[in-house]
């Protein structure tokens, strides 16, 4: 049974608490991964656009910095409330446009009110502090102000989760923002922004822009009313963009890429690491920048593990998100089937195993198969890049100092799990896999009150935790000698 198809409307630019089209009248379609058709336009945003939006967001930072903290976490929990009144609106428009399956896009609504409502709580947890003097008529203090303006970047694999965590950031330290949404997922992005409009936000403090990545983020990032951006997206271009946001000594943080080892143990409960990590390899059809990819399994379950991994991959349902029982949309763009699709041809060339799927589904849309391969080595891309799509890669291992050493192999460092039941493993595992974040035995990342972001080539600073807010701050320290 199908959910009746939501009337999909054109997007509009949010540019001082105005919604309008791009100066020019330019344009850009957007198309349901589903299907391959366009369903709508969304405004294209061009030079002119983006220096309107940098002159609201200079003059909404001073009106928005000034709003005191107590207020500014009562209009950010009035804007949670209302994400989660609309989330039946906004999570049928996210399925249409992004694919993934009706119940993970309301799920992440709901998710995304929540972590609005924890940072509106921690606008009023901005604290400095008094240092004790060493003369009786010194006073030293620590205050915390909001940074400036903020340009954030955010992509379409999670439309509403990737973006609520900058913008009600940057708000509730009382920073003024220009996020740069996703073009291939506008309308649910376009959504969340109007709750926190509708909830008082003054014009200016938030806008919202589409256009071209490349152009948009060149000219924020080197515009000097912008003073601290952030970005989620590939290693690649974050080292970019790092890069000239170092060059004109911009504060930044950074969530990039991964290729996330999930070590399986022999003492491990089996039967709950499948049923685990195979949900979570394919959520979202993979497109997760901490789904599990690489599965390393101690030799003596190994075949046991992958056949119960197999099992469960077989079962999932792909098909329209919006259809009932779907477990497994589509790849979000046309780009995403061969460029997974080319990361399988080559392992197989090398000698790989494809034990099940291994390539694109036949009909409309952009549909990829779950797939799961072994007889893997090191040399092969798979085991190097990041997949972003349903792909299970599995290698076996002998013991903790091979697994360990395999999962730091790589550069990136965003997530790791494992499962086990020995403490002493875990214990080394919580020591040595350098990641920003592991979870053992469960799968624990992304709430709102704990930190979220990775190390070495995956990036630096959090999205979430009371760490998260303190990139938005300027630390500042007054002295003052009693006169």
């Amino acid at each position: 049974m199908a959910v009746q198809t939501p009337t999909y409307d054109d997007v509009s630019l949010l540019i001082n608490g105005q919604w309008r089209a791009a100066e020019a009248g330019d344009t850009l379609p957007v198309k349901n991964p589903a299907t391959g058709d366009v369903i709508g336009q969304h405004a294209h945003a061009k030079q002119a656009d983006l220096d309107a939006a940098l002159e609201a967001a200079d003059e909404g930072f001073r009106q928005w910095r000034d709003v005191p903290a107590y207020d500014r976490s009562k209009i950010l929990k009035k804007a949670a409330a209302l994400l989660r009144e609309r989330a039946d609106i906004i999570a049928p428009l996210m399925t249409m446009e992004q694919g993934k399956p009706l119940a993970e896009a309301k799920g992440e609504t709901i998710g995304a009110a929540g972590t609005l409502e924890w940072f509106a709580e921690e606008a009023r947890r901005v604290y400095g502090r008094v240092i004790p003097a060493r003369r009786n008529d010194v006073q030293q203090m620590v205050i915390k102000q909001p940074v400036g303006p903020v340009a954030a970047f955010t992509p379409w694999n999670f439309p509403l989760n990737q973006a609520v965590r900058k913008v009600s950031i940057a708000l509730a330290a009382g920073c003024s923002i220009i996020l740069k949404g996703p073009e291939d997922t506008p309308a649910s992005v376009a959504e969340l922004i109007r709750c926190y409009v509708d909830a008082g936000v003054p014009a200016g403090a938030v806008n919202l822009v589409y256009g071209v990545p490349a152009e948009i983020s060149d000219y924020l990032i080197r515009h000097p009313i912008i003073r601290k951006i952030s970005f989620t997206g590939s290693t690649a271009v974050g080292k970019q963009l790092a890069a000239l946001a170092g060059e004109h000594m911009k504060l930044a943080t950074m969530e990039l890429g991964g290729h996330a080892p999930t070590m399986i143990f022999d003492d491990a409960d089996i039967d709950t690491a499948v049923k685990l990590v195979s949900g979570s390899k394919f959520r979202n059809a993979g497109q997760v920048c901490v789904s599990p990819t690489r599965f390393l399994v101690q030799e003596g379950i190994y075949e046991e593990f992958v056949d119960k991994f197999t099992a469960a991959a077989k079962s999932v349902k792909v098909g329209n998100g919006l259809e009932e029982g779907t477990g497994m949309g589509p790849l979000a763009h046309d780009r995403r089937p061969s460029a997974v699709g080319e990361l399988i041809e080559d392992a197989m060339k090398q000698g790989a195993d494809v034990r099940l799927g291994g390539g694109s589904v036949d009909g409309p849309g952009y549909f990829f198969e779950p797939t799961v391969l072994t007889g893997l080595n090191k040399d092969m891309r798979i085991m190097n890049e990041e997949p972003f799509g349903p792909v299970a890669a599995f290698v076996p291992f002998k013991d903790a100092d091979e697994a360990i050493t395999e999962a730091n192999r790589l550069p990136y460092g965003l997530a790791a799990y494992a499962f086990t039941s020995s403490m002493n493993t875990a214990h080394r595992l919580g020591n040595e896999v350098e990641s920003g974040m592991v979870s053992i035995n469960h799968l624990g990342l992304a709430m709102p009150e704990t930190p979220f972001g990775g190390m070495k080539d995956s990036g630096y600073g959090s999205e979430g935790g009371t760490e998260a807010i303190e990139s938005y701050l300027n630390t500042r320290f007054v002295t003052t000698a009693m006169i």
